[in-house]
Order: C-alpha cells, then structure tokens, then sequence
C-alpha cells in the first residue's frame, strides 16, 4: 500500500522546522551534527516526509532557541498530531484523501463545479451513478468501488461538525440539469442540494447558462483556505485543487491561488444568489416530478 499523503498538521510542523532552522542561520548538515538523527532525515522532516518523535522535536527546538512556551506548546503539539492516523487512514491509497484531510482543517473552502455535483454535496445514489460512468460498467465489481463510496460519503460529515468549514459552492446550471442516474435519483439529488444549502456552514450559488463566457471555462477547481496562527508559529497557504482526466493536482504557490481566487470572486458576481439558486433548484426538481408522472 503506497505511502498516504502528508497531512496537515505534518506540512505546518514542516514549515515551521524550515522557518526556525533559517531564522537559527543554521545548515541541515550544522543541525544533523548537533542531533541523533541524518541530515537525510531532517531533510526529510522538513518537506512533511517523515514524522517526527516527540524526543527529537524537543531537541531540535532547543537547539533553535525555542523559548517563548506559547510557540512551543503549539509545535510540540503538531508533532503529536502529525504522528496520529486520520480517520481516512484506511483509505490512505485512495487520492481522494488528500481532499478528506485539507477541507477537515480549512477554514474557508470555495469550489466550481461545471460538470457533476461536488463529492462532499453527492446522495449515494448520485455517486454510484457517477462512479459507473466514469470507471465503466465492470466498475462495481472491482474491490475499490464500495471503498470509493464509503470514502465519499463520510467525507459530507465535516459539513455539520462543530468546527465546520465554511463552504461557499457555484454550480454551474448544466450540473443540476443533466439527469445522472434516473429522474428519481437526480430529484433526490436536487432535495440534498437545497437540505444542504441551508446548513449554516454552506452557500450555494447557480451559475446561469445566461452569462455566456466566464473566467472558469477552462476548468473545475477547489480552493483552501485557513485560519491564521496569531503566534505565527506556523503559516498556511492557501491550496487550490485543479482535477482533469487523469487526477488532479494540489497546489500551494501563491501567484496560482492569487489567480483562482479572483476568478472566483468574478464567479460570485456573475452567480445568482443564494436564494435565487434554491428557487432554481425546487423548479426543476418540480419539473423532474411532473415528467415522471406523466
């Protein structure tokens, strides 16, 4: 089984060992002199690659000159974390749990959607149908299919915990018209769009087929945002998701989420608002109903 992604307590400690050896003016070869442990490890530590022992966390911290016990109660405490199995872990070969583990610790996610309803807003009856369309007919028979399924619907309860993200979302209108499945799963599918829209953590715009052209045409994406340490003990950047045919890829440089972050705004301006969008939705699930009695 492949090795999981490095999660996000394992990028902050990451950043901050990085940060504080740079301030300390020190060489990974100076600090593996001082350590038991290989300037290969410490390398490896430093690009979220390894996890560290609480023991070695500790050291490295004194030797960096680490005094003030705010900051090091925060770093102490991403090396516990970053040493403790997400509840994904059992999913750990599948890619989707990349995305499991950024949106549980954002603070702000912001997604477009122009072809299918997003992952975490998904029935399973929505899912199952997208699955099989896009592994193929024999895709229920392979071993991953009910573990995709499975990972795919936990994934929705990070909407309603405690410490939620918000989640602000536009649909571009072909997705909640295109039936997937059959009438009766698009319409349940359209009831769990309007459920969800009115959580307190979720917004949900339409994009109408009306404004044409738009900054977005040239794809999906998912963009990630968190909270500020006020200690700056750490630091966050934003990560945009980009998905084409062949997966997707994660990425943190700022000139990039600089970008997709305007195009969403301009998304927003363009998008009906919240309320517009849920009487959007309940008319064509009304006209769904209709076409299936008669």
């Amino acid at each position: 089984m492949p090795s999981p992604s490095p999660t996000v307590p394992q990028r902050r400690l990451a950043r901050a060992l990085r940060r504080l050896r740079a301030d300390a003016d020190l060489t990974i070869d100076q600090v593996a002199e001082k350590v038991d442990l290989s300037a290969s490890t410490l390398s490896r530590l430093e690009t979220a690659q390894a996890v560290v022992r609480r023991g070695d966390i500790k050291e490295l911290l004194d030797i960096y000159g680490v005094t003030d016990s705010t900051q090091h109660q925060k770093l102490m405490r991403l090396a516990v974390q970053s040493r403790q199995q997400p509840w994904w872990h059992q999913y750990r070969d599948l890619p989707e749990t990349a995305g499991a583990d950024l949106e549980a610790q954002a603070d702000v996610v912001r997604q477009y959607s122009a072809l299918l309803v997003p992952g975490l807003l998904q029935t399973e009856g929505y899912a199952q149908a997208v699955m099989r369309a896009i592994r193929g007919d024999d895709s229920e028979n392979s071993g991953n299919f009910e573990r995709h399924l499975k990972l795919r619907m936990r994934r929705q309860a990070v909407l309603t915990e405690q410490e939620s993200p918000e989640y602000v979302v536009v649909l571009d209108e072909p997705v909640v018209r295109r039936v997937v499945g059959d009438r009766q799963v698009m319409r349940e599918q359209l009831q769990r769009l309007t459920e969800t829209a009115a959580l307190p953590s979720v917004t949900l715009h339409l994009l109408p087929l009306s404004v044409g052209a738009h900054a977005a045409m040239d794809g999906e994406f998912t963009l990630y945002s968190y909270q500020k340490d006020p200690d700056v003990v750490y630091d966050d950047p934003d990560v945009v998701y980009v998905e084409d045919i062949e997966g997707g890829r994660y990425i943190e440089d700022s000139r990039v989420t600089r970008r997709y972050d305007q195009v969403f705004d301009r998304l927003l301006d363009m998008a009906w608002d919240p309320v517009k969008s849920a009487r959007v939705l309940a008319d064509i699930e009304r006209e769904l109903a209709s076409t299936e009695r008669g």
